[in-house]
């Protein structure tokens, strides 16, 4: 019997390999066949989730400022308060008075913003609204006067301009009249959406205080419960890329925040000086787009740039320019200053992942394809370096360059100039 078993036993192996690949490709078949099914129960799941979530990206941001503050502040006061207490050191309330510090400059910072952005945006907004049927005006006579001397593409202008007019009034009554109470649900949507936000928001806070007040506690017991999952060889190397993870996304947002703000408080500046139409509406959206790396500044350009091209085409003229030399500005001095090599990756490679997350994520993707990329990168490189470390192979990339082959005795580099000179 036994000699039966290890004569078939290939056989035998044969067939459970065949089994489970069957069974893998069954599964996979039924997971591809209920994947909206599966995606829409991930997207009720982090719905549920959200402010948990909202309280770990609030902690995560937060979390350097608390040390920070916790290190150079109320640790020294702890200590001086508690000097004569044996059994208490002072350490709780140090660390919950950093937390506290640290959750309260968040808030004044987000009301600070909302108190200063928010009406001005309301404004200008009404005011664009308001003014629609003058600047429609203004677009028309601009026609006119371009056009004066050529009256066949003058009449060619004026007509699709009636035919944008009569469009609008067309949508206005067979299209939004009509579908008045979807508007309505539109709108009770918005609110509840807004309301939503504010709800997450304000959980994620609270969250985010406990997270922080035991960010020792949740990290001991994240390395306690790694240690007791993998090999400690493996456990060191999930450790060290989850800092180099967290270094690159860290250096990533903060120095886009940093230089967005720079941006956005220039390009305010130039605005009022010149006495732009909309300063502060134009100088938030160029500052947020700005975090997109590369395409941030263009993005921005084009909504502000139409905004104001319909109070004046010669304004929108100056702001292009001043858009286009803010970007040079930005792109070869602040952001090198801010950001400096920290990334390690070429443009080219910023530029694939900004395509890539766009096209896959949206204004996320943009947003945050790059250091994700980055990170990627990074892993993929450090192994072909072990790898050609293992193979006794150079890593450096200046070696490659003009190869012609490596000497399999040596491992060596031939370089094709030094094969010609031979």
């Amino acid at each position: 019997m036994r000699r039966f078993i290890k004569g078939d036993r290939k056989y035998l192996n044969w067939g459970i390999t065949a089994f489970v690949v069957i069974a893998f490709s069954i599964l996979f078949y039924m997971a591809l066949a209920y994947l909206p099914s599966l995606g829409k129960a991930l997207s009720d799941l982090v719905s549920i989730l959200a402010p948990f979530i909202w309280g770990l990206v609030i902690s995560y941001i937060l979390l350097p400022m608390m040390h920070a503050i916790e290190k150079h502040a109320f640790i020294p006061l702890s200590r001086k308060l508690y000097s004569k207490n044996k059994k208490n050191d002072g350490s709780g309330l140090a660390r919950g008075m950093s937390v506290m510090a640290a959750e309260i400059i968040f808030l004044v910072i987000l009301a600070a913003l909302v108190w200063l952005i928010i009406p001005q945006l309301y404004y200008s907004i009404e005011t664009m609204v308001k003014n629609s049927g003058e600047y429609m005006d203004k677009a028309e006579n601009w026609v006119l006067n371009i056009f004066n001397n050529n009256p066949t593409v003058e009449t060619y202008a004026l007509q699709a301009i009636d035919s944008l007019e009569d469009g609008a009034l067309s949508w206005l009554q067979t299209k939004l009249l009509p579908q008045f109470g979807n508007v309505i649900s539109n709108v009770y949507a918005g609110v509840y959406s807004v309301f939503r936000v504010l709800y997450n928001l304000i959980i994620g806070i609270i969250v985010s205080v406990y997270i922080m007040a035991k960010s020792d506690a949740f990290t001991a017991g994240c390395k306690k419960l790694l240690y007791c999952i993998f090999t400690i060889e493996a456990a060191e190397k999930i450790r060290y890329a989850v800092r180099e993870i967290d270094r690159t996304f860290m250096t990533f947002i903060s120095s886009n925040l940093y230089d967005a703000a720079i941006v956005g408080v220039l390009c305010y500046i130039f605005c009022v000086i010149v006495n732009m139409p909309y300063a502060l509406l134009v100088s938030v959206i160029v500052g947020i787009t700005n975090m997109i790396p590369f395409f941030g500044p263009l993005i921005g350009a084009v909504p502000s740039g139409l905004i104001i091209l319909f109070v004046s085409p010669i304004k929108c003229l100056i702001f292009i320019i001043f858009i286009i030399v803010l970007q040079q500005f930005d792109g070869n001095l602040i952001k090198p200053k801010i950001l400096g090599n920290s990334l390690g990756i070429g443009g080219f490679w910023v530029m694939f992942a900004i395509i890539l997350g766009g096209g896959l994520f949206g204004f996320w993707g943009m947003l945050l394809g790059v250091p994700v990329f980055t990170v990627i990168y990074t892993w993929i490189n450090n192994s072909v370096n072990k790898k050609l470390k293992r193979s006794a192979l150079p890593t450096d990339m200046e070696e490659y360059k003009d190869l012609d082959r490596i000497d399999p005795v040596t491992r060596e580099p031939v370089k094709k100039r030094e094969e010609g000179k031979d």
